[in-house]
């Protein structure tokens, strides 16, 4: 099964769990009196409005290099993750603005309605079903390596997470009696902080490879030991790397031995190409520039 296929097929099945949820948990948030419940609705509704974000532009991502995308469209995939995360930000501050109204009520002496236990029930549903979808999604964009996939399978984690904070709100609220409603809106704000961290994480990831931050220091220091492993090569400089979609760019510098002939060279620097893309992918770019060394005088 095609790269692509595979992304959608995990995808689609996230889809449908979310559909599900996100109707389950609005009837159970309006009818079961819970705007923490609600608020994990929201959530869910906007799990369902990146898997649409996912599917779009996967089939742009797949599309192989042309004249006018000579890295091909990898990027396309981080945006797609871009988008995920200012969709979650913008659920959080509406469901954080949500809470903090409600609070402000109760605190003015309004006694607010206390959830009941289709609410409860909804959230506790909801912690399963989304935890196995992250487990499933997050097995799948690991072996696939799709940026976008693993936005997509946080997305599910922080839906799991909370309905955590929702079901502790909610059952507090019932078990405890009318004078502790507040948990309620106090667990959607809860709901809503955690989004905000989450969605900021995935943001400054996606923002960096959107402006080609380099790879990790750690990825930096593998290559040049990989590069160091070659007889005759010295000295690797002049490193740039940046991730590109689901594959990275390596550009680099080497020195060989003047003396060596052209074919030589060729032949070192393409095997060299070669055990960068075994490690790190065969469609990995790669480009080394070969200086000498040494030169003949005589």
């Amino acid at each position: 099964m095609g790269r692509a296929r595979e992304i959608y097929k995990v995808t689609i099945v996230g889809s449908i769990g979310n559909v599900v949820l996100l109707t389950f948990k609005f009837i159970a948030g309006f009818v079961g009196h819970s705007s923490a419940m609600v608020a994990d609705a929201v959530h869910s509704l906007s799990d369902f409005l990146t898997d649409i974000v996912v599917l779009a532009f996967v089939h742009v991502s797949a599309k192989p290099q042309d004249e006018s995308h000579d890295y091909g469209h990898g990027k396309f995939e981080t945006i797609a993750s871009f988008l995920i995360g200012l969709a979650l930000i913008a659920a959080a501050i509406g469901i954080l603005y949500s809470g903090v109204m409600r609070f402000i009520d109760w605190l003015q002496g309004e006694q607010l309605a206390a959830p009941d236990m289709l609410a409860l029930w909804a959230a506790l549903i909801s912690i399963v079903v989304k935890e196995l979808l992250y487990q499933y999604t997050i097995a799948r964009a690991k072996k696939l390596n799709s940026q976008a996939m693993m936005a997509n399978a946080w997305h599910h984690r922080s839906d799991a997470l909370s309905s955590i904070a929702t079901a502790i709100g909610i059952g507090g609220a019932i078990l405890l009696g009318d004078r502790w409603t507040i948990l309620d809106p106090l667990a959607s704000m809860v709901v809503g902080v955690m989004l905000v961290r989450v969605s900021i994480k995935l943001l400054k990831t996606n923002l960096g490879e959107l402006t080609d931050s380099s790879l990790p220091e750690e990825t930096e220091r593998e290559i040049e030991r990989i590069i160091m492993e070659f007889p005759d090569v010295t000295e690797p400089h002049n490193l740039r790397t940046r991730r590109i979609g689901n594959r990275i760019a390596i550009e680099t510098h080497i020195r060989m031995d003047g003396n060596l002939s052209l074919h030589e060279s060729h032949e070192r620097a393409t095997a060299i190409e070669r055990k960068l893309k075994q490690r790190f992918g065969g469609k990995t770019h790669v480009t080394i520039h070969v200086e000498p060394r040494k030169l003949d005088n005589a």
